[in-house]
Formats: structure tokens, C-alpha cells, sequence
């Protein structure tokens, strides 16, 4: 288990968790934190829901691609320890949404050994731990792990998970932020997020309506905002 001062659940996939650790990160570095980077996969947590139905077209591919990643990132910790989670993440998921080129990625690229193996090199981890993309094995820790997070929240959440001040503090989904906050308000806003979550009598504060995130795959450059949404479960609603 790690000591760690707080314990972020991510998808690698998922943006919204994507631009909430970039922030995590700007107040790990200010405040002198360390962050346990932990695994929880949408494609499982969702494993028994007909995506047909409940999300838009291509959101199945797109869960499993993370999954894929996921079982590269359980490796990597079993492996090199879990500081390289953290490189592994960043280096992947900043292709993802970061890139110039990230609007133009598919699922099945993004899961793919071509795309996973120059950035194991980028994050200074052996090419070789690609080879986890299709091993199974890994789902089941990475099954217990979404569970171990989903058992601080309840289930009906998604991604990001954090758990502040483990293993006492309490955790929250989100938050959910679209735009990544200046340097001297990173702080700020995590000390309100954490006066909130310190109250033993919050549960919630949300709004479906977001902004599409800053991120270059939403087609959203960085320094502008993007258009306001409906959101649902982690989609874009498209009908009224």
C-alpha cells in the first residue's frame, strides 16, 4: 500500500480525469504532495450496461482502449514501481488529448501496440511492457482497484476518483473542471474542493451542463473555452 497524501483513480481515456490530474499535479508540485496514481477502468465498471443504449456511438471501443492502457499501467507498477504510473499516464493520455494531432486518434489506434510502445520510451519505461495490451491477467487487479474506489464513493459516479488524505479522508468524484486553472489559483481551488469534502455532511454539488475541456482532441486550444454542453454519464447528449 502507499503513503501517499492523496490517491487519484483514473481512465486513461477519460478527458475529464485527464484535466483534473494536470491540475492535481500543479498543486502536488506547489504543495509538496505526493499522488498514488490508481486504476479504474470505464470499460469495466460499465461491463454490465448495453452501451447501445446508454452511450453514443463508438464510446464501447473507445472504454476498451482504456482498459488496454490500463493493463500497460498495471504492469508498469508491478514491474517499476508506482511512480511510473504517474509517467506512464501523463506521457500517454497528453498524446491523447494534448497533441496536435489528437483530434485525428481513433480508439483502436490509441489501444494500439504503435501508438503505446515511443511513449513506454518517452515516460523512460521499456517498449516491451506493450505486451500487456492483450493480457487479461491484469483485469482482475484492475477490476479490484475500481471497486476499492467505487466502495469510497457509491457506484453511480465516474472518473476522476480522489481520495484526499487516505486512508481517513473522504473521496469525491470530480472534480470536474473543463479549463485548467492558472498556476496561482491551482491552489485555491483545492482548498476549497477539500474544505467541501472535509464536511462530514456533503455528499454533492453538480450541474450537467460543461464546457467541452480544454484539451486539443475536443478541438479546444488551449487559452479558450469551449462550447456549453449537456453532459450525461460521461457523454454529450444529443437529443433535446
Amino acid at each position: 500500500m502507499s503513503d501517499a497524501d492523496v490517491r487519484f483513480y483514473f481512465d486513461p481515456v477519460c478527458p475529464f480525469a485527464w484535466m483534473t490530474s494536470k491540475w492535481v499535479r500543479m498543486v502536488a508540485a506547489q504543495r509538496d504532495y505526493t499522488v498514488d496514481w490508481r486504476f479504474i477502468s470505464l470499460r469495466l465498471i460499465n461491463s454490465g450496461i448495453d452501451y447501445d443504449s446508454h452511450f453514443p456511438v463508438g464510446y464501447e471501443e473507445g472504454h476498451t482502449s482504456g482498459l488496454r492502457l490500463l493493463r500497460v499501467a498495471a504492469r508498469t507498477r508491478a514491474e517499476h514501481g508506482r511512480p511510473a504510473v504517474g509517467r506512464f499516464y501523463e506521457s500517454v493520455s497528453s498524446e491523447i488529448f494534448d497533441a496536435p494531432t489528437a483530434a485525428d486518434l481513433t480508439p483502436a489506434t490509441r489501444g494500439s501496440r504503435a501508438f503505446v510502445e515511443p511513449l513506454l520510451a518517452r515516460a523512460g519505461l521499456p517498449a516491451g511492457l506493450a505486451d500487456a495490451l492483450d493480457d487479461t491477467r491484469w483485469d482482475g487487479e484492475i477490476r479490484a482497484e475500481g471497486d476499492e474506489a467505487l466502495a469510497l464513493t457509491g457506484r453511480d459516479v465516474g472518473t476522476p476518483i480522489i481520495h484526499f488524505s487516505p486512508p481517513e479522508g473522504t473521496a469525491f468524484f470530480g472534480p470536474v473542471i473543463s479549463r485548467l486553472p492558472a498556476p496561482e489559483d491551482a491552489v485555491r481551488l483545492w482548498d476549497y474542493v477539500t474544505g467541501l469534502a472535509a464536511f462530514p455532511g456533503f455528499a454533492e454539488l453538480k450541474r450537467s451542463l460543461r464546457e467541452r475541456p480544454q484539451l486539443r482532441s475536443f478541438g479546444v486550444d488551449p487559452g479558450t473555452a469551449g462550447a456549453e454542453e449537456d453532459w450525461h454519464a460521461g457523454s454529450r447528449k444529443t437529443t433535446p
